[in-house]
């Protein structure tokens, strides 16, 4: 799903549905990780959708030693103009008392 769909999917949220909570979360790691959020009531239940947004990965370097007991250490190379993008979404279980999550490829927005 793309930045400009997403967009329109949250506005078709907020107009249907009652919104509970909503928000972005900017993690610094794996090269600055940007999470957007909504938790709504939905035909289903209580639901939230996350779209997830982060740098592509271009490079994977690992450094070694072939000493016994030594450390492996990988480093990453992210690309500073592409992003890779990915669309969760989960519903709230009364039984388990946690999310569970649903197939997106199911969904027509």
């Amino acid at each position: 799903m793309y930045l400009d769909r997403w967009k329109e999917t949250l506005d078709l949220i907020r107009e249907k549905f009652e919104i509970e909570d909503e928000g972005v979360l900017e993690l610094d790691e794996y090269g600055g990780t940007k999470i957007e959020y909504i938790i709504f009531e939905g035909p289903l239940g209580k639901m939230k959708m996350e779209f997830i947004s982060k740098p592509k990965v271009l490079d994977k370097h690992t450094n070694y030693s072939n000493r016994i007991g030594s450390d492996v250490q990988i480093d990453y190379v992210y690309s500073e103009t592409e992003k890779s993008t990915q669309l969760l979404i989960s519903r709230w279980s009364d039984a388990d008392e946690n999310w569970t999550p649903m197939d997106s490829a199911n969904f027509q927005f």
